[in-house]
């Protein structure tokens, strides 16, 4: 078979301008079983959130710490953020003992505050120089993307927001952190190819900060373009603890699980 030096040239272009997004845990503060914390890795080098369960996140993927260069994070709820302790501790003396890999951290303006004092709680004056070699910023520069971090509805003392990554071919994507239905969530979703959405709660569970499966109903039938990715679920996978029953979804609604992998084109559309 000859395959043609333009043939290749193709190859390559197309394999560029993919992204690679993996669902890394799917879970919510509970840990239903069989499922890590809700956690996003997108094309093997950012993250979303860093949980208690990051480390063992990452290395299920084959993914080590240093190869991390930017963290998003969403709010400093502990089961999104009380991972980075010992990831920066796995950095400092495993993966990147030299410090030479850099690392971003983007979020609110009490992001640098919290996980800094988390940090010192955890491993007091262990994790200060790695601390300071951190670039803190309000949104990151990362070459392809473009992105916005903005307000989403849940509890305001951990300043809430949702990430959305707009790409250089003109296509975004969203993460929802964790959020209530609201109208800047679900306007900015509609403009998005491809969506991670929380569903923390079940439906008798009295809160409007979470969304329930009526409302991914909702959100699925206005954003019939946009695929719909469920994570921070209650739902168990393995054994059963509260529910293992999956709601009836519409067709662009995928529950999440542990592990799963996208390959978005050039149009932000799983391949």
């Amino acid at each position: 078979m000859n395959v043609r030096c333009d043939d290749v040239l193709d190859l390559k272009h197309l394999q560029s301008t993919m992204v690679d997004v993996q669902l890394l845990g799917s879970g919510n503060a509970f840990l239903p079983s069989g499922r890590m914390h809700s956690f996003l890795l997108i094309d093997k080098h950012i993250i979303v959130d860093c949980p208690p369960t990051a480390l063992a996140s990452l290395r299920n993927a084959g993914i080590s710490p240093a190869d991390i260069d930017t963290i998003l994070i969403t709010h400093v709820h502990g089961d999104h953020v009380f991972g980075f302790p010992f990831f920066l501790l796995e950095r400092k003396y495993i993966s990147d003992r030299g410090g030479e890999r850099p690392l971003t951290v983007a979020g609110s303006s009490i992001v640098r505050e919290r996980l800094t004092e988390l940090c010192k709680l955890a491993y007091p004056g262990s994790l200060d120089e790695m601390l300071n070699r951190i670039d803190w910023v309000d949104t990151p520069n990362v070459e392809g993307w473009s992105m916005e971090r903005f307000e989403v509805y849940h509890e305001p003392m951990v300043e809430p927001h949702g990430w959305m990554l707009t790409n250089d071919q003109g296509w975004s994507m969203l993460h929802s952190g964790d959020s209530g239905p609201c109208e800047e969530l679900w306007n900015r979703i509609a403009k998005c190819s491809f969506a991670v959405v929380e569903m923390g709660v079940p439906e008798w569970v009295e809160t409007d900060e979470h969304h329930k499966p009526s409302d991914i109903v909702k959100l699925a039938e206005m954003c019939p373009n946009t695929r719909l990715i469920l994570t921070h679920t209650y739902i168990d996978s393995d054994y059963k603890i509260l529910t293992k029953e999956v709601p009836e979804f519409p067709q662009n609604v995928i529950h999440g699980e542990d592990g799963m992998r996208f390959t978005l084109d050039s149009n932000g559309s799983i391949c």
